[in-house]
């Protein structure tokens, strides 16, 4: 298969992926009610994924440069499909909690060998456009996976997750029949004679940050952590301050998400090639910057609507230019890299919505405020990392 239909392939398991992890945003109470459970369990249920693909991510980076791509692509969505189907037929609250923690792990597997594997499939000339078509698919997941999950459970809470399931079940196969494996035995036993490898996610991020590329892993973290931040308390924010309806929180969301995968799929890979990742994402975090602070002073719904899409939009370029930029000076650690990746941003996940709530219950202003005053700053620190980059390259 040509390697446009290997990168569709990926795209096809990373929107199944997110499509599954959305789906049990409409669906979660009513699997609540039916156990009897409270929203602490709630809570802790959501959590569960976060924590374990932050958890092994870093491991799972390091194994694909050690055993391959292929493998870990194989099991992750393998995996992926093991917990839709556990979840859809569980009928006690542990089982629950069994497909959260396998679809986390799952998780862990795929975003680092995937990464991996667009980099090894692509030039450095057109690694831009593979980054932002699968972070297009990434987005499209997440964005419509409510949706989605909100019109099928009218056919049982169970459906949904039948049906993500299934259709994970169909990329396993594909994954199988024609992903074939781009790294060399040569170069998986060079990453194996390397036994430092470690089991604690912190001491591989603390390891990571004192890498070349160090600071990508901040703005990785910065990323999720501003979209996560913003989209947690969106809803409340709006339905206290300005008395929006769930129809309209739905509709303002869904819009703007859809506009982040025109912005990756469309535009991300011409703003590369003629700017470069790094003024792309620098200018992109400015961007997201003034866009939140906007959606604070916006006075109406169409202002807020324009001001979400904006921000989102913005965030949207960042992501794909940041893969593509952590790619290019990862080198032969590919795996790895992109582990880390996942990890900082699973940490984002994390700390975001819980420092939203904290400030949102002191002041409903705070988190928009805060989310800004990152931003910037990561704008700033930009800035003096690329000088010294650049001061770096020359010297050498």
């Amino acid at each position: 298969m040509k390697k446009m239909g290997r990168l569709y392939i990926l795209m096809l398991n990373i929107f199944i992926a997110m499509l599954g992890f959305g789906l049990i945003v409409p669906v979660m109470p009513s699997y609540i009610e039916a156990f009897g459970a409270t929203g602490k369990t709630l809570g802790f249920l959501v959590a569960a994924t976060g924590f374990t693909q932050f958890a092994l991510s870093p491991v799972a980076g390091a194994l694909t440069d050690r055993f391959g791509r292929r493998k870990l692509i194989i099991a992750g969505i393998a995996g992926f499909t093991i917990a839709q189907f556990i979840f859809a037929f569980a009928d006690q609250l542990w089982m629950l909690f069994v497909s959260r923690f396998l679809g986390g792990a799952a998780g862990a597997l795929l975003m680092p060998a995937m990464f991996a594997y667009i980099a090894d499939i692509t030039s450095e000339k057109d690694r831009g456009k593979g980054m932002g078509l699968f972070s297009a698919a990434m987005t499209l997941g997440f964005v419509i996976g409510p949706g989605v999950g909100g019109y099928l459970v009218e056919y049982g809470i169970a459906f949904p997750f039948l049906i993500a399931g299934s259709f994970a079940a169909l990329s396993t196969l594909l994954s199988i029949l024609f992903l074939p494996e781009t790294l060399t035995k040569e170069k998986q036993e060079e990453a194996r004679l390397n036994k430092d490898i470690h089991f604690n996610p912190f001491v591989q991020m603390i390891k990571a940050l004192k890498t070349s590329y160090g600071f990508l892993f901040i703005l990785a973290f910065v990323l999720n952590f501003g979209i996560i931040h913003f989209e947690s308390i969106f809803g409340l924010y709006v339905d206290q301050k300005h008395g929006f309806s769930p129809k309209d929180i739905a509709f303002v969301i869904t819009v703007a998400g859809l506009a982040g995968v025109l912005v990756q799929g469309a535009l991300v890979n011409a703003c590369v090639k003629r700017f470069g990742e790094m003024r792309v994402v620098r200018y992109a975090l400015l961007g997201a910057a003034f866009m939140l602070i906007a959606c604070r002073y916006a006075p109406s719904f169409w202002l807020i609507f324009t001001g979400s899409i904006l921000f989102l939009s913005a965030t949207s370029f960042v992501r794909p230019a940041l893969n593509t930029l952590l790619s290019k000076m990862a080198g032969n650690q590919q795996g790895v890299a992109g582990g880390l990746n996942t990890s900082f941003m699973s940490l984002a996940n994390i700390v975001g919505p819980s420092l939203a709530g904290i400030l949102f219950d002191v002041n409903i202003e705070f988190p928009f405020m805060f989310g800004t005053l990152v931003l910037c700053v990561s704008f700033a620190a930009s800035i003096v990392w690329g000088k010294k980059v650049q001061h770096a390259s020359a010297a050498s």
